[in-house]
């Protein structure tokens, strides 16, 4: 061999980098180590997230928690008495109000359905700058009073960090989505502790599907967003319950009667959610940027009246399953979160449903067992233990997220003594709240845009999760050579983008049977692909199995 033949083998051979993005984009060991790397990505996410949650609400109240009920703050501002609590949302709203609109729309809103639509319609796709605008956002307002939570939030921000990855490292579409719901999983798992319900919420919800290669790939991403959470913070704990217990078989009926309550009471909730977020649509004429600020003076006045609806809520609702608060007080508690969340979403707000449909069922489910332990002294009934099951049951109904819904109660907790009661519970509300209507309170947000997920085919969905780029042919280098087509006189007068998905070009390619149309990066530049009809029928073929 010459000189020049070895310069020429050297210079064509793949760099460490090069190969190392060939094994983890085209192996399966790779995508293992692409839920590793989501899977610290999101741990630590989540940390950040914590922090500046903790940071923000420390800064403006004095305290991370907005727990003492009733007390205005005195720690800051005491000059402004009470009317600081109408105040911080006013001014929460004017930082992010402008920060979400100027740089990431998407980031307005509860997250979840924002991420669903990525994986169904967009290939997994999430711009990366939606993660450091979600994370500041929220943060803002969650610490200036939003009464919204911190999960909507974090699946965002770790699908965002896992698509941000995945789409640096040039990872196909169908491998993207997987990315995304492994950043979902790992903020969950990272946030709540709970490493299980994680890899069921990203599976439930973000994927809508069960199988064995996304359960093991979502596992690994979970586990070690936990382990990077708790190696940071410790073993921390949302609520601390006290430890409650089925006293006997002949309570179950009464916790299936609080399952069907609260399927419906879940159902509820979602739609209401929509309905004020319709009327601060039909009121509102301003710029967007100023409708949080304005907004703000609504919530304020809330807070006001409620000042327990300040921010996510989780020690309120933890004295109310612990039974610190009176029948009729639980059940206000239950509106104002339901209003305070709503109003939080309608003026342009950004956090979460998960953790205030908690907070619904925690009070409803306790306000019932107080009432069935009134009507049956002899059966020595739990309230709390009720609360905890219409925890669960709420946002069962809501979301139609069975399985998830029974874990991240039982994580949160640790009780499983009450996991019978729990999950018969949790069945009876998901079913009730499926034959009352089929969307969630997640899908309502998508067909409110007019986007039915649920209406894909099963092609409509394995060609909406990949893109031109995926399925075009090369160009060769040299020359662009001239495409192939059926009249090869004609003129070709379309140009495919790569990053489109490939559901969004077929049009244009059923238009010109036949023909292979050329894909370009910038318009008149060189061909750096082609894409035909056939390259799509063998993608179908091949994605449909043997």
């Amino acid at each position: 061999m010459s000189t020049g033949d070895l310069a020429d083998s050297t210079s064509t051979r793949p760099g460490p980098l090069t190969s190392a993005r060939r094994w983890l984009v085209g192996t399966r060991p790779g995508l293992v180590g692409l839920a590793l790397i989501i899977g610290v990505g999101a741990g630590l996410g989540a940390v950040v997230f914590r922090f500046l949650i903790f940071g923000i609400t420390g800064l403006v109240t004095g305290r991370t928690d907005y727990s003492d009920a009733g007390r205005v703050p005195s720690t800051h501002f005491p000059e402004l008495g009470i009317w600081f609590l109408l105040l911080a949302p006013v001014v929460g709203g004017l930082i992010y109000g402008p920060l979400v609109n100027r740089f990431a729309p998407e980031a307005r809103g509860h997250g979840v359905p924002e991420v669903m639509f990525a994986v169904a319609r967009n290939g997994g796709r999430i711009p990366a700058r939606v993660a450091a605008v979600k994370a500041l956002a929220s943060a803002l307002c969650i610490g200036t009073g939003g009464s919204v939570g911190r999960e909507g939030p974090i699946v965002q921000i770790g699908s965002a960090l896992g698509s941000s990855i995945g789409q640096w490292l040039r990872v196909p579409s169908n491998r993207l989505v997987l990315m995304v719901a492994c950043g979902a999983a790992g903020g969950i798992s990272a946030t709540f502790n709970a490493p299980i319900a994680g890899v069921l919420f990203g599976l439930e919800i973000i994927l809508r599907a069960f199988t064995a290669e996304a359960f093991g790939i979502l596992v690994i991403s979970s586990v070690t967003a936990n382990v990077i959470a708790r190696t940071i913070v410790g073993d921390d704990t949302i609520l601390s319950l006290p430890h409650f217990a089925l006293g006997s078989v002949s309570e179950l009926p009464l916790y299936a009667l609080l399952g069907l309550l609260a399927g419906l009471l879940g159902w509820v909730f979602a739609r209401f959610l929509y309905l004020v977020e319709d009327a601060c649509d039909a009121v509102w004429r301003g710029p967007e940027w100023l409708r949080p600020a304005v907004g703000g003076v609504l919530l304020g006045g809330l807070l006001l009246a409620l000042p327990q609806m300040y921010g996510v809520g989780y020690p309120v609702l933890q004295e109310g399953i612990s039974g610190g608060y009176a029948l009729g007080f639980l059940l206000v508690l239950l509106i104002g979160k339901m209003v305070a969340t709503s109003l939080t979403i309608g003026i342009g707000g950004s956090g979460g449903v998960f953790a205030p449909s908690l907070f619904v069922g925690g009070m409803a489910g306790t306000a019932f067992g107080i009432v069935a332990d009134a009507l049956f002294p002899a059966l020595h009934l739990s309230p709390g233990a009720f609360g905890l099951v219409g925890m669960a049951a709420v946002f069962a109904g809501a979301a139609h997220a069975p399985i998830t819904a029974v874990l991240i109660v039982f994580e949160l907790t640790g009780d499983y003594a009450v996991i019978l009661p729990l999950m018969a519970a949790v069945v009876l509300a998901t079913g009730i709240s499926h034959l009352v209507s089929h969307d969630t309170i997640y899908t309502l947000k998508l067909l409110r845009r007019g986007v039915d997920i649920d209406a894909d085919s099963g092609t409509d969905r394995v060609l909406r999760t990949v893109t031109v780029g995926d399925l075009m042919t090369p160009a060769a280098p040299g020359p662009p050579a001239e495409p192939a087509s059926s009249d090869p006189g004609a003129p070709v007068d379309v140009e495919l983008r790569p990053e489109s998905p490939v559901h969004d070009v077929l049009p244009e390619l059923s238009a010109r049977p036949g023909r292979t149309l050329p894909v370009r990066r910038q318009p008149d530049g060189p061909a750096v692909g082609y894409l035909s009809e056939h390259d799509v029928l063998e993608h179908l073929r091949r994605s449909s199995g043997p």
